[in-house]
């Protein structure tokens, strides 16, 4: 068997190391003894845009802002899915995934932040998250390991009360907050709700068609005449 060789490593803010591994074509992204992302595992990332985007592709030149870069499987299946008028903002708090989708991994996205419809950010999702008011058509957050985090305990903010009142408020009427999950979690279902959000519960299997463990997608949409 060909053995994995450590490409890259990285201190994350507050704590803890990500790994960039290789074995063959397959690369693999870690925590620790955890493993975050894998390149053969992506289906449920991919749903996670398709799911999001089916509902705005409509609109004239949509906005749609992806937190987390992860390996640019989510950014891929979203240039995918929106025209040539779309504009997606990416954000990422790590220097070293963005080099790492910018060199070993830029493949796996096709290239994707190359693609000129996209503008990348560096710094924390919740900051430009709360910059703007009624900025975008879609919200994708793939930030840790969904509501119950692995990574940072700054995530939990993403998904506490404050947090997705900040998303509803950086929403465009009838926009939609997607989020990614690595499991169920009935407590932030209703926060969602209590945030003025109506919530759609989907659930998506990891590696797609090909099956594998099942993940969750939340899609929360701002009613059209929600006060902002």
């Amino acid at each position: 068997m060909i053995p994995w060789t450590l490409l890259d490593s990285a201190k994350v803010p507050g704590g803890g190391e990500l790994r960039l591994w290789q074995r063959g074509d397959e690369f693999s992204i870690r925590l620790g003894r955890d493993e975050l992302m894998n390149s053969r595992i992506h289906g449920s990332e991919e749903a996670l845009a398709e799911l999001a985007c089916a509902r705005v592709v409509d609109r004239a030149q949509p906005h749609i802002l992806i937190g987390g870069l992860g390996m640019g499987f989510t950014l891929r299946a979203a240039l995918d899915a929106l025209g040539a008028e779309a504009r997606v903002t990416v954000g990422e708090l790590m220097a070293a995934v963005i080099a790492w989708n910018r060199g070993p991994l830029a493949g796996l996205s096709g290239e994707g932040l190359a693609d000129p419809r996209v503008t990348l950010r560096e710094g924390d999702i919740d900051e430009i998250i709360r910059a703007e008011a009624a900025a975008y058509d879609a919200i994708l957050l793939d930030v840790d390991n969904g509501p119950e985090g692995l990574t940072r305990a700054a995530n939990d903010g993403l998904y506490a009360r404050e947090g997705l009142g900040a998303a509803f408020r950086a929403l465009r009427s009838g926009g939609v907050l997607a989020v990614w999950s690595a499991g169920e979690d009935e407590k932030f279902t209703r926060r969602l709700r209590r945030a003025g959000f109506a919530v759609e519960v989907k659930r998506v299997r990891a590696r797609g068609a090909a099956g594998g463990a099942r993940h969750v997608i939340w899609i929360a949409s701002r009613p059209a005449s929600a006060p902002g």
